[in-house]
């Protein structure tokens, strides 16, 4: 099987390849999003205009949790796919036990310390005396479901990477339409809330976990929970530390860039400028989402195309995945310029949100198909094995561009004697360009690639 495997790599064409392996991907990724989303939209609807404003606010520490979890579930997932290529099932089996041990761990330990922390953390994140107690009361009861997120992305990535990618995405969208029925019921029925998202959430990815459990505990299961794989060992935690290092470091600078932007927000809009942030913010995670999963399918027909010293198909994969994911970003700013109220009216019919929403979507979602054009090139870079181009090119709009535009903009509005409200919304725009400009010249730096291949 495997041998079959890396010839289609070689010889079977791009485009069929690139469905074949982008397609369960952009599901993964789209599943993973309809977790945040729901809860947002059955908030906004369910609860009010003051609630999805304080689950805003929970977005970076939970982005952070998140981070945790790409470093154990990428690091495993992806040492798992080198082993297994050696055919060493007992250090497959390592992994499995010591990724568990260590999402247990890890996860446990973020968890406790939020806990301690939990009221500061949220006011260092934008919260104010309106919006903190929504977010505490969503963080308490979602921060046990935010460890189990951890460990069912760790397991699903594992069952993946086994060879069984159509089970972790069942398990996954089991999880996800779980999530879906349990939002309606606690929050419209039995009126629970906010409380009753976050007891959505957690209990959804609880079975999510326990179905992923249960397929390594199979007899039948190529991998399996077995005791030797329990073991500690130190280069087993080495190695998903150091590979799974460098999605940690984008979803950690995520969340700190979210948690400044929410402070400018509450500055210059106050408490419905953060809920129209998070409006727009789910509006355009949803494609950003099939974006990344379509990255995901090209990142092993790239890697192995340019280890095998083919740029030619290199170069292909590269073009086909940027065309595709361009034309999503234009789609996906025609629909958020065009009908900005009309899709923030899917999270609220507050209109005073619905209005610094509507003001707020073409703002983040104009400059979309530049986003798409710096994400195919941060994952291509990560694909051939040069890391250090990827982190700075992802980086560069959420840090280097975003952080000091979010200072300036508001203050050049001001002087222009517009809204600064509008400046800090503008700031985003501004930094998608900065760092699509970014992105083409370390591009253009390492075009030798389509040239000839290591």
């Amino acid at each position: 099987m495997q041998i079959d495997r890396t010839r289609e790599l070689e010889t079977k064409g791009i485009g069929a390849l690139l469905l074949m392996y982008a397609l369960p991907s952009v599901v993964t990724q789209i599943i993973s999003s309809i977790y945040n989303i729901c809860d947002r939209i059955f908030i906004g609807q369910g609860v009010g205009a003051l609630a999805i404003a304080g689950l805003a606010i929970t977005m970076p520490v939970m982005n952070i949790i998140h981070a945790f979890g790409a470093l154990i579930g990428v690091g495993a997932g992806a040492r798992m796919s080198i082993v297994l290529g050696k055919k060493d099932v007992n250090w497959a089996e390592n992994i499995l036990g010591n990724s568990f041990i260590f999402t247990i761990v890890l996860s446990g330990l973020v968890m406790i310390f939020s806990y301690i922390f939990l009221d500061d953390i949220l006011m260092e994140f934008g919260a104010t005396d309106n919006t903190v107690a929504y977010a505490h009361e969503y963080m308490v009861i979602v921060l046990p479901g935010m460890f189990l997120t951890t460990m069912a992305f760790n397991l699903t990535s594992l069952i993946r990477a086994s060879g069984y990618p159509t089970k972790s995405m069942l398990i996954l969208g089991s999880g996800a339409l779980l999530n879906i029925a349990l939002d309606a019921i606690f929050i419209f029925v039995f009126k629970w809330g906010i409380a009753g998202a976050a007891w959505a959430t957690t209990i959804s990815m609880a079975f999510a976990t326990f179905l992923a459990g249960l397929h390594f505990l199979r007899r039948d299961s190529f991998i399996r929970f077995r005791r030797h794989g329990f073991q500690p060992k130190g280069y087993i935690f080495k190695n998903i530390f150091m590979i799974g290092m460098s999605p940690f470091l984008m979803n950690v600078a995520a969340a700190g860039v979210v948690a400044i932007l929410n402070i400018q927000l509450i500055r210059y809009g106050g408490d419905m400028a953060v809920g129209a942030y998070g409006i727009a913010n789910s509006y355009i995670l949803i494609m950003i989402m099939v974006i990344l999963g379509v990255c995901m399918g090209m990142q092993p027909i790239a890697g192995y195309n340019y280890g095998a010293g083919h740029p030619d198909r290199l170069k292909r994969v590269y073009v086909l995945t940027m065309k595709v994911c361009v034309i999503l970003g234009v789609l996906t700013a025609v629909i958020g310029c065009a009908i900005p109220r009309i899709i923030s009216m899917a999270f609220t019919s507050d209109k005073l949100l619905l209005d610094i929403s509507q003001m707020a979507l073409p703002y983040i979602t104009v400059m979309t198909p530049l986003i798409a054009f710096t994400i195919v090139n941060s994952n291509f870079f990560q694909s051939i094995d040069k890391p250090w181009i990827a982190i700075v090119t992802s980086l560069s709009r959420q840090v280097i561009f975003l952080i000091p535009m979010m200072y300036l903009m508001p203050i050049i509005y001001m002087r222009l004697g517009l809204d600064s409200l509008q400046g800090v919304f503008c700031s985003c725009t501004i930094s998608d360009v900065f760092g699509a400009a970014l992105a083409l010249v370390l591009l253009l730096t390492q075009r030798k690639v389509f040239k000839y291949t290591i």
